[in-house]
């Protein structure tokens, strides 16, 4: 389903004082040390699990509950792992219905001090207007409140990566 037709991709950029290689692996293998935790950041809350990226291209991205069970909620399947340059994969909250998916794509440029991380978040028009996974928001409204809660996330990999642990 599509809005008028409209995109909905959400877009958002920061740069951090480490070489793209750094950036791709902090964004990788460090996630549940950088990414917010609390219910609005997580996937199934109250549970607190531990973010993981299963590196490479048949990977995911999952918050795991418990090693021993295999209990864990898995937010998508890795589409690109080009350490260094580019991660991309699918997303999915828990209440999206089986084929509702929307796409992640994370690009780590050079630039003088460092790196520019950038990543693209789309799909987001094939949810239908009243899904609860838009808090009520389409258009310009939901694109803010998702470049936000993205936003947020890359404060704390910035403060991650300059040793200020969030």
């Amino acid at each position: 389903m599509s809005l008028s037709g409209e995109v909905e991709t959400v877009r958002v950029s920061i740069d951090l004082a480490v070489d793209p290689a750094t950036a791709f692996a902090t964004f990788t293998e460090d996630v549940d040390l950088w990414w917010a935790r609390g219910r609005k950041n997580r996937f199934r809350a109250p549970w607190v699990g531990i973010m993981r990226f299963e590196p490479g291209p048949d990977g995911r991205l999952v918050e795991v509950y418990d090693d021993e069970t295999g209990d864990l909620y898995e937010v998508g399947r890795i589409t690109a792992w080009e350490p260094g340059h580019r991660l991309a994969f699918t997303w999915r909250i828990p209440n999206f219905a089986p084929d509702e998916i929307t796409y992640v794509s994370v690009t780590f440029e050079p630039i003088a001090d460092g790196t520019r991380v950038t990543l693209e978040h789309s799909g987001w028009e094939a949810l239908r207007p009243d899904h609860p996974a838009r808090h009520g928001l389409t258009g310009t409204g939901f694109r803010m409140m998702r470049s936000g809660w993205w936003a947020d996330h890359f404060v704390a990999i910035k403060r991650f990566t300059e040793g200020d642990q969030p």
